[in-house]
């Protein structure tokens, strides 16, 4: 009788240890290949293993980028497409995803979105390609149940038309809350700007308008791409896609004051410059960027405590080509990298203390992996 109780126990523990360890890992990605939309796996955290059995696969177009509410029962994806959609999801307490049903974003190539602090409203950034019409920034209601209504604002930017080929039109790449969930910034690659506008969520018809000031001007030709707070609001960080800088600002009165711009690669030539996403540790202590192009690396900094201010620590392969996105797992030991066009995520171990990253643990299968989402 022992030994049963004892194996039972054991079976328990272990059951426990897992269930500890276990995160799910959302995989939004391009379908023009062999990928079919939204991928749910299973990561553990102690190993930094994503188990090669999908929990689900969600059929979906090109859901480029993925948007969780705050509690983490809705799921949002923009579908990256020529005349595109933006579609939302339930998400079970087992972590199980539905549709919920899909609305134009009334321009083409959405590439993020956010929702508002109250969740009653999905900013989209349409990116567009082409520059007639160009990107354009919209205001997506959000019903009580998760369905996303029509678009109710739509907003559109002067192009700087500094670089002839990427800026002849808008092209708005990210829409970023601040902490207080009080304005919207959208940064704007063809402008050369990054857009502060005033959020008001009563106001039914028009819950953005411009904010005093109206704007933060970047280096001509710098093309400005995505956008993260501090914890407090106090700092904020930029990457600028087409110059490969990374900029650090003060934050007052929700005015974005720059204090620093700092070059991601040590290499001059053009090719090598190709900022994309960047992400905080979860003490805030350190910066990883991406940047893509020829060099296809991480950049890690460490951030200032009292200043914000960035010290370059280390430049790190990202083992592929394109690192689309990235994100930090909720235990902040790993760090997992969405290289699109190699088709693969590579998992690195991460040490907390130094910030630094060390060996890859994981180079896993995924074809065409563009955003990475943890529900914890």
């Amino acid at each position: 009788m022992n030994r049963i109780w004892t194996s039972l126990l054991t079976a328990s523990l272990m059951s426990l240890t897992i269930t500890a360890h276990a995160a799910t890992l959302l995989v939004g990605s391009y379908t023009d290949g062999q990928s079919q939309g939204i991928y749910r796996y299973t990561f553990d955290s102690k190993t930094g293993q994503i188990d090669p059995t999908p929990q689900q696969v969600v059929k979906s177009v090109s859901p480029s980028w993925l948007v969780l509410s705050a509690d983490q029962r809705q799921l949002f994806a923009v579908n990256e497409t020529r005349n595109g959609h933006v579609s939302s999801f339930s998400v079970s307490a087992k972590g199980e995803i539905k549709p919920l049903n899909q609305v134009a974003s009334r321009g083409d190539e959405p590439t993020h979105a956010s929702l508002s602090r109250d969740q009653r409203y999905l900013f989209v950034a349409n990116y567009a390609v082409a520059p007639d019409p160009g990107g354009s920034l919209v205001v997506i209601p959000v019903a009580k149940d998760g369905k996303l209504k029509d678009v109710v604002q739509q907003l559109r930017h002067k192009p700087s038309g500094v670089n002839p080929e990427r800026q002849a039109g808008a092209h708005v790449h990210s829409l970023v809350l601040s902490p207080n969930g009080l304005h919207l910034y959208a940064c704007d690659l063809g402008a050369d700007k990054v857009f502060i506008y005033r959020y008001d969520g009563a106001s039914v018809d028009h819950p953005l308008s411009p904010a005093i000031p109206a704007s933060v001007d970047l280096p001509p030709g710098s093309g400005p791409r995505h956008l993260l707070f501090d914890a407090k609001g106090q700092h904020a960080y930029l990457t600028l896609e087409m110059s490969g800088e990374v900029v650090m600002f003060d934050v007052k009165d929700d005015a974005l004051l720059e204090r620093q711009r700092l070059p991601l690669s040590d290499q001059q030539d053009a090719a090598a410059k190709a900022s994309g996403g960047l992400h905080l540790s979860a003490d805030g202590r350190f910066l990883y960027v991406s940047n893509r192009g020829t060099a296809n690396q991480i950049v890690v900094f460490s951030v200032g405590k009292a200043d914000g201010q960035l010290t370059f620590l280390q430049r790190r392969s990202v083992e592929g080509d394109h690192p689309r996105e990235f994100a930090l797992d909720p235990s902040d030991n790993f760090l997992l990298v969405a290289n699109q066009k190699s088709n693969q995520i590579v998992v690195m171990r991460r040490d907390p203390r130094s910030g630094k990253l060390g060996e890859t643990v994981q180079a896993f299968s995924q074809d065409a992996p563009s955003d990475l989402k943890f529900i914890e």
